[in-house]
């Protein structure tokens, strides 16, 4: 991986030590182009004119990010963000009272929340499967519940976002597809960091963001639905204008492909951003990419262990980009304020970001550091030594 290109590639590397990729990530210079070249069109001739000029241009983008998933156009669905893609997905299913969801310890916190929500307004049984003792979800403990309990949709997130921990989705989508069960997975933190197959995970649907480790911009997600889901007549439940055709007083019609779960207003500029970063993507290499984020996360991981006081949350039989940790004495948003003034961009996490995987680990939060594969190795040591210095001193007076 020819790394200095990817840099050059990369106004932001310039600026910052930018180790926040899981919050997100420093984009390449096609990417701005991508976005700049439409809102400079938008001003020229106005934003109707400027979308249907570049018609072609956002069909290349369902092209490019349906390359990204090794699967076809149809299949991909436009969004503002994950979790808008997320909650179209899940919207779909026909709950009843009584219905089981059956999830992990490790979703993402607005799924959580939206399960909640689930259970009080109509009185579906959230059921999370237990970790394993490794971490990450217990497949066998899945299975039975699955098997036992029947849900009407397993709902399982791929990279939980405050954790390196990976989870197995492809084991569960073979346990779901045995049984017909749909099967809803969230990629936020995984699409762009490794190769993501939705139709090799076995999954009906998958959301992923734009912002993240694919390096695209803020504001803009996509949703894939499979073509059983497509043929079953799955549908959100409140689709728009692009999502279906009026066609009598009484009835509708919902679009043949995945674009039944999109709506009318887009930020035009930002899809033909995610379908540019979706092609920078393909062509760093997502195993290349994968096997180097991995690499550079692990070296953090090991050097954090060695500094008194750092603790590494990971846990898992398979951990990604993301690095979590937590000092003796300090705040995480404390510990993200002292690195930012030092040149060194990372994340913090409360408690209220994962009750369960935070209570279980007996931490009130995490530091968060992600690198990528644009990160170099001195910019690691760099982050390392800052680390230990701030473990050592501890937390300013306040």
């Amino acid at each position: 991986m020819d790394v200095r290109r990817l840099r050059d590639d990369t106004p932001g590397c310039s600026e910052r030590v930018h180790l926040n990729n899981a919050g997100a990530s420093l984009m390449p210079a096609p990417v701005l182009a991508a976005v700049r070249d439409h809102f400079d069109l938008e001003a020229r001739i106005g934003g109707y004119e400027a979308a249907a000029a570049a018609a072609g241009a956002i069909e290349d983008a369902y092209r490019d990010v349906a390359a990204l998933l090794d699967t076809e156009p149809r299949n991909v669905a436009f969004s503002e963000h994950a979790t808008a893609s997320f909650v179209q997905a899940l919207s779909s299913i026909r709950f009843q009272p009584g219905d089981v969801l059956a999830t992990t310890r490790n979703d993402y916190v607005s799924n959580q929340i939206q399960y909640l929500a689930l259970a009080s307004r109509f009185g579906v049984e959230v059921v999370r499967a237990p970790d394993a003792p490794e971490g990450g979800v217990d497949l066998q403990a899945m299975e039975e519940i699955i098997h036992r309990r029947r849900p009407k949709l397993v709902a399982v997130t791929h990279a939980p976002t405050n954790s390196g921990l990976v989870q197995d989705v492809a084991a569960v989508g073979a346990m779901c597809r045995r049984r017909d069960i749909p099967y809803l997975v969230d990629a936020c933190q995984s699409v762009g960091q490794m190769p993501v197959h939705p139709e090799s995970i076995g999954c009906d649907f998958l959301s992923a963001t734009s912002r993240k480790y694919l390096r695209g911009p803020r504001g803009a997600g996509f949703l894939w639905v499979s073509d059983r889901a497509l043929d079953q007549g799955w549908e959100p439940l409140f689709p728009d204008m692009r999502g279906a055709d009026w066609i009598e007083g009484d009835l509708y019609q919902p679009a043949p492909d995945a674009r039944r779960f999109e709506t009318w207003e887009f930020a035009w500029a930002l899809v033909l951003g995610t379908g540019a970063a979706a092609r920078y993507a393909l062509g760093v290499g997502l195993e290349q990419a994968a096997e180097r984020v991995r690499a550079l996360a692990e070296r953090l991981r090991t050097g954090a262990a060695d500094i008194d006081g750092a603790r590494v949350l990971d846990r898992g039989a398979r951990l990604g980009a993301t690095v979590t940790l937590s000092v003796s004495g300090w705040v995480p948003k404390a510990l993200v304020l002292a690195l930012r003034a030092r040149g060194i961009n990372t994340s913090a996490q409360s408690r209220i970001d994962a009750v369960i995987d935070y209570d279980t680990k007996g931490v009130d939060g995490a530091l968060r550091v992600s690198p990528h594969y644009y990160n170099t190795e001195e910019e690691l040591e760099l982050f390392l030594d800052t680390f230990r210095e701030l473990a050592a001193s501890g937390p300013p007076e306040s």
